[in-house]
């Protein structure tokens, strides 16, 4: 496989929201939260495109991370609000944004791998995108649903990673510009205990 780079890829948070995070039972959540701001925090130091999107925002899944608004204002401000569309790819102000992109690459997270990531990489797979879903900025309700939904994206196309393998692998050289920028994000990542 062809490495990503800043300049072929886009990043795509799909429904990382304060009443769908607490649905995660399969993982840590400050966890997944921190991993989720940090690829946020990385395309924005990288200019790497990147959309984010919630559903039902006045319902259970309540509003975007309030964190999100201070990493990517005018991200967070365009967020796409979908209605209820379970597939992301399947809201036409979604699909156009990534379509505007023009990047051949995607790297998602969905705060639930077993429903937010799983469709949207499947259709962005269909469509000819090269995916990269990065398992450790999602989770599922249990580790079960969590391990198969893994799977069926991993046997559609797409490439699993971690939130530290795909910030090295944008970074490629901590002396390179993109990973001066990266080391302070990767390094806020690393356990203290």
């Amino acid at each position: 496989m062809v490495l990503f780079t800043p300049d072929d890829t886009a990043i795509l948070l799909i429904d990382h929201q304060l009443g769908t995070m607490s649905w995660i039972g399969s993982a840590d959540r400050d966890q997944v939260k921190a991993n989720a701001l940090a690829l946020a925090k990385a395309a924005v130091a990288l200019d790497i495109p990147l959309i984010l999107t919630t559903s039902l925002e006045d319902h259970a899944q309540g509003p975007l991370l309030p964190e999100l608004a201070e990493i990517a204002p005018v991200q967070f401000k365009e967020r796409i609000q979908r209605t209820g569309v379970v597939d992301a790819m399947d809201d036409p102000a979604f699909a156009a944004a990534v379509k505007a992109t023009g990047r051949p690459n995607l790297i998602i997270a969905g705060v639930t791998n077993d429903v937010c990531t799983v469709y949207p990489t499947l259709t962005a797979l269909q469509q000819g995108h090269r995916v990269q879903v990065i398992a450790d900025a999602g989770g599922s309700m249990t580790k079960q649903a969590d391990d198969i939904a893994l799977r069926r994206m991993e046997k559609a196309g797409a490439d699993i990673a971690s939130t530290n393998m795909i910030l090295t692998q944008l970074a490629r050289s901590w002396s390179s510009p993109a990973g001066q920028k990266l080391v302070p994000i990767v390094g806020a990542l690393i356990p203290t205990s």
